[in-house]
């Protein structure tokens, strides 16, 4: 006989069904050439037999009697640690127990002896657990000490169940689960990056992932309850007191290790013995006598308009939370205070008066006396989706020139969207002042790997699905460039071009690199003193520090980037990533729970980019 457990229920997370922590199933297969069992059916004994030496228990499916002591509940069932621990330290001390119906009431610090059957849990991670318990309570015992732990393990499996303290800093790496599930991705030894934003795609990204993987361990509050008015292991409720931003650190963690939901995690016991919450950092300041910003707008539809037309296709679902976006996007331009912004995932409904993008135009120039904030108006309507980039210009401090310009088809056609671009020069600059063209980017991102065909599938080299056609959009633009589409009459060799936008791909996958092999610039490379390309290796973490602008599954990196021709790096004075977004718990944004504190915080889900440039 073989057995396993299921998690059931709606509780969900990124990397695989989140349901309630205990609601798990218990499913038998009868098998074949089995043992006799003896007359009672048990036919092991003690939680570090049924625990053995590897990830899956060798006695799935049979009989186990355990004793021991109640460490933590969870919901309907409990963790139980031996009274005493084994001579080997590969096989974990301590178990989940999922009482049968009808037993009593567990409580911690009670001695216990259970009889049930040996399973494992499914959804992407292996629990070992004792389903279906008879339990017989026999009176209380002391909790054994917590295992001290002063850096990663080397396995988790060998401490699962048991109560553990770490001794040492960990850092918040992703928050994304914090006030829907009272749940926090930490790691070891600092911020945890993409492995394609700092390593090769294929073998060395796989390492750094494996790396990281070793590095990483789940907080969770020990409850399968959905956006619980407080979370158990934080000292005091979330909000502009304790943002816990990514990059904050908690030393003197302490709780049970489980296992669930595609990795390992602490059960907390209790508040960490210290909390150092990472600030919100200013605005950055990058000189020059004009600034870009490249920002992703996070789906900003304006409904009909006038008002009404909610909820929209992507967007905010009624005008207050509409209304509660756009300020957000209007307190980041302000404090950046840019001339010229290229904007994605802006709702792509034209340009006129009630269009999504004349509205933030026309908040932006409520927001800032004397700004008069204008919107790039291409004749073709730049392609058939949901969304469009955008490019938003102060007409006070630059002039558009030439032409603006959309590139169709191709990859742009289904996947990529069309990118847009303008020529622009400094007002009062005058007929022969310099001339620059920003061009507004989003190419097709990593979702959807359903719909993927041929070499658009997932290639498991780190790179996720889409790579191709995100080189064949880095292609077909380049080319498209070369033809002076804003018609500044410049040799392309001498032309000053910024690219600029959501490019969904990280620093060292093979869109990025083939434009950085192509002779463009990356601009936070040249800012820092790096030149053209980011070397590619592991080590280059530190360099990734202050670039990232996106966190996805607690790894930070940048999807979000500028590229300039060699003549537009001459006049860049420096190039910073404000990280107003990415590291902010979702809770703060506009539509989150917190969402009504006034600022900039969280209006994205990415972090939009300043850029200076001496250009008058």
């Amino acid at each position: 006989m073989t057995a396993s457990i299921r998690f059931i229920g709606p509780r969900a997370r990124a990397s695989a069904p989140r349901a309630p922590a205990l609601a798990i199933a218990l499913t038998l297969l009868a098998g074949c050439g089995e043992a006799a069992a003896p007359a009672d059916g048990v036919v092991i004994e003690g939680i570090a037999a049924v625990q053995g030496r590897a990830d899956r228990s060798p006695h799935e499916g049979q009989r186990a009697r355990i004793e021991g002591v109640v460490t933590r509940l969870v919901d309907d069932g409990a963790f139980v640690q031996a009274l005493a621990a084994d001579a080997d330290a590969a096989t974990a001390e301590g178990l989940f127990v999922l009482p049968a119906s009808g037993q009593p009431a567990l409580e911690v610090g009670q001695h216990i002896v259970a009889v049930g059957t040996v399973a494992e849990s499914g959804d992407g991670a292996v629990l070992t657990t004792l389903a279906d318990a008879a339990v017989e309570r026999r009176g209380s015992a002391p909790l054994p000490e917590p295992v001290v732990l002063t850096a990663a393990p080397a396995s988790w499996e060998a401490l699962e169940g048991m109560r553990v303290r770490i001794d040492a800093t960990l850092t918040v790496v992703g928050n994304h689960a914090l006030t829907r599930y009272g749940e926090v991705d930490l790691a070891f030894d600092g911020r945890v990056f993409t492995p394609t934003e700092v390593a090769l795609p294929g073998e060395p990204a796989q390492a750094v992932r494996a790396a990281n993987a070793a590095r990483r361990i789940a907080l969770d509050d020990a409850s399968s309850a959905t956006n619980p008015a407080a979370i158990g292991w934080l000292p005091q409720p979330l909000g502009a007191g304790i943002t816990l931003r990514a990059g904050s650190v908690l030393a003197g963690v302490e709780g049970v290790v489980d296992e669930r939901f595609g990795g390992y995690r602490l059960q907390a016991v209790q508040p960490p013995r210290q909390l150092a919450a990472a600030p919100r950092p200013e605005a950055p300041v990058v000189g020059g006598d004009l600034r870009i910003a490249g920002m992703n707008l996070l789906n900003l539809f304006n409904g009909d308009g006038q008002g009404g037309g909610f909820p929209t296709a992507r967007g905010a679902r009624d005008h207050e939370a509409y209304t509660r976006q756009r300020a957000k996007h209007v307190d980041v331009i302000t404090a950046l205070d840019p001339a010229i912004i290229a904007a994605q995932e802006l709702e792509n409904d034209g340009y006129g008066r009630e269009s999504a993008a004349r509205e933030l135009a026309d908040a932006l120039n409520a927001a800032q006396p004397g700004a008069r904030w204008s919107v790039v108006a291409p004749r073709e309507k730049p392609g058939g989706d949901a969304i469009a980039v955008g490019i938003l210009y102060r007409a006070d401090r630059v002039e558009a020139v030439g032409v603006p310009a959309v590139l169709r088809g191709g990859p742009f056609d289904c996947g990529s969207r069309p990118p847009l671009a303008q020529a622009f020069r400094a007002a009062g600059a005058g007929p022969r002042g310099p001339r620059f063209t920003v061009v507004s980017v989003h190419f097709k991102s990593k979702g959807g790997c359903e719909d993927a065909e041929g070499p658009d599938r997932d290639q498991n080299d780190g790179q996720g699905c889409f790579n191709a056609l995100r080189v064949q959009s880095v292609e077909a633009m380049v080319r498209w460039l070369a033809t002076d589409p804003t018609r500044m009459g410049v040799p392309a060799a001498d032309a000053r071009v910024l690219l600029i936008g959501d490019f969904n791909a990280y620093g060292m996958e093979d869109p990025m690199r083939r434009l950085r092999e192509r002779g463009w610039i990356d601009a936070f490379a040249a800012s820092a003193g790096g030149g053209m390309a980011t070397p590619p290796d592991a080590a280059n973490a530190d360099a990734a520090a202050d670039r990232y602008s996106f966190i996805f599954d607690g790894q930070s990196g940048r999807l979000d980037h500028a590229l300039l021709s060699p003549a537009m790096a001459e006049a860049l004075t420096a190039a910073a990533k404000w990280h107003v977004n990415a590291d902010e718990p979702g809770a703060f944004a506009y539509d989150g729970a917190l969402g009504r504190e006034p600022g900039p915080w969280r209006s994205s889900d990415h972090d939009p980019m300043l850029l200076g440039f001496d250009l008058r």
